[in-house]
């Protein structure tokens, strides 16, 4: 019997989505976090996981195994008592690959960019055609509402994260997955925390791709030189590429100027057209690394692209959390400079022309803190008309090239209570609000939905 199990960091959608799998496969389950908040905390809660609120020592159980998450640290005092106490760690990655994806066809979607949308299309395309997959997304896709589960097949759908396991693993969590069929989405530097340039990101990528045997599978986004220098440092499994503007074998045509519609081709021929609610040529980009993933699992294309079209999305990828007086509110988690031009021009491309598009964001991550991204950040939001800057005390560098590059259209604030009556007493009927997080946001998505209803005496 699998020894019960103990994840300190369980609030993350990693972290809480191995606490799930566990359950559903027979493990006793317990965990710890700070600051839970949506959707994560509910999904424990349904599966019967308990947990506590903060990292106490006195909570760690005597015969656990402790999952460590990436969030912990030495000097920790919950970290420090399972050193001392002698108890059995191990971390989230290594735990997955014994226990849940031993013995599966992991199919791992990798990048900077894309991969929860990626995963969650490849896992509904599989489910769609019967083959029952699991799968572990670091997001909630909307046609299964839970980030994770064991599945009933073989096939197993994995967001395949560069991030580090654990303070005594600092290898990419990837590495640990030992996929057979991996899509390579895109590649950007990111994770300055964790990595100090492109080369040291693009070894890591290395290392996945020596792991994927040679009856496996790579799909490789075409569009994407980094990931052409990863494959020349070594492969030993067939590569097939897509693309959406360079030479592959999989292409996509944009059929209208928001790219909702779009042919698919395979080798030049036609082989179906996809007509769903997604905008932009990311997502075109992101629904042909899932159709030749499936195809990989023994999906063929042309029942595949028709599917498409029920596509869910996922909760927080221009998700629509609100509409007051004809002002919509969208929540999106996009927070790298490219992610964010990205986001923004398809929704730019699917609005009236009339409307305007205001952007509330949060520089959360790391590396936005760090300021690595300080002068590309601007370029990538001039699509919108106004931007709302939620500015931390702990930023470690000076906005002022976005005050350069903005102007009059940028607003900073340090609290969410005036960021948020900031952009509703501008907002006026026809805009789009979207709001740009990878976290909670300290819940401004219903402080900026009730200063929109206070303002125009609207009853939620």
């Amino acid at each position: 019997m699998t020894r019960p199990i103990h994840v300190l960091g369980i609030g993350g959608t990693f972290m809480g989505g191995l606490a799930q799998l566990a359950a559903a496969s027979g493990v006793r389950v317990s965990g710890a976090d700070e600051g839970l908040y949506p959707p994560m905390d509910g999904q424990l809660r349904q599966a019967g996981i308990p947990f506590h609120e903060g990292y106490r020592p006195e909570d760690l159980p005597e015969d656990a195994l402790v999952v460590v998450g990436n969030v912990m640290r030495r000097g920790l005092p919950v970290v420090e008592a399972m050193l001392d106490r002698g108890s059995a760690y191990v971390s989230g990655p290594q735990w997955l690959a014994e226990h849940i994806l031993r013995d599966r066809w992991v199919l791992a979607v990798a990048g900077t960019h894309g991969k929860t949308t990626t995963a969650s299309m490849l896992a509904f395309l599989l489910d769609a055609a019967g083959l029952d997959p699991g799968f572990l997304i670091g997001g909630v896709p909307r046609d299964f509402e839970v980030s994770a589960r064991l599945g009933g097949s073989p096939f197993f759908v994995i967001e395949a994260d560069e991030y580090d396991c654990a303070f005594f693993d600092k290898r990419a969590k990837f590495v640990h997955y030992r996929p057979r069929t991996l899509v390579l989405n895109n590649l950007e530097y990111d994770h300055a925390d964790i990595y100090p340039d492109m080369a040291s990101i693009e070894r890591q990528f290395h290392h996945l791709v020596r792991t994927v045997p040679g009856q496996g599978q790579i799909l490789v986004n075409a569009d994407c030189p980094a990931l052409q220098r990863v494959l020349a440092q070594g492969c030993w499994t067939p590569v097939r590429h897509y693309a959406v503007t360079a030479p592959a074998e999989l292409t996509a045509k944009a059929l209208n100027a928001e790219a909702s519609r779009f042919d698919v081709r395979s080798n030049g021929h036609s082989v179906g057209m996809v007509a769903w609610a997604l905008t932009g040529e990311h997502n075109m980009a992101n629904a042909l690394a899932a159709l030749g993933a499936a195809r990989h699992a023994g999906v063929p294309l042309e029942q595949s692209i028709p599917t498409l079209a029920a596509f869910g999305g996922v909760r927080r990828r221009q998700e629509l959390r609100g509409e007051v007086n004809g002002v919509r509110v969208i929540d999106d988690f996009a927070h790298h400079p490219t992610a964010i031009q990205a986001t923004l021009s398809g929704l730019r491309a699917a609005m009236p022309e009339a409307s305007r598009l205001l952007v509330l964001l949060e520089l959360r991550s790391n590396t936005m803190r760090m300021g690595v991204h300080a002068e590309t950040l601007g370029g990538s939001l001039d699509t919108a008309d106004r931007v709302f800057l939620f500015r931390p005390d702990a930023l470690g560098w000076s906005p002022d090239a976005l005050s350069r590059t903005l102007g009059p259209r940028l607003h900073m604030a340090s609290g969410i209570d005036e960021l948020a009556a900031a952009t509703a007493d501008n907002a006026r009927p026809g805009d789009w609000v979207v709001i740009m997080s990878n976290g909670g946001f300290g819940g401004i998505h219903h402080a900026l939905l009730a200063r929109l209803r206070e303002r125009w005496h609207e009853v939620p």
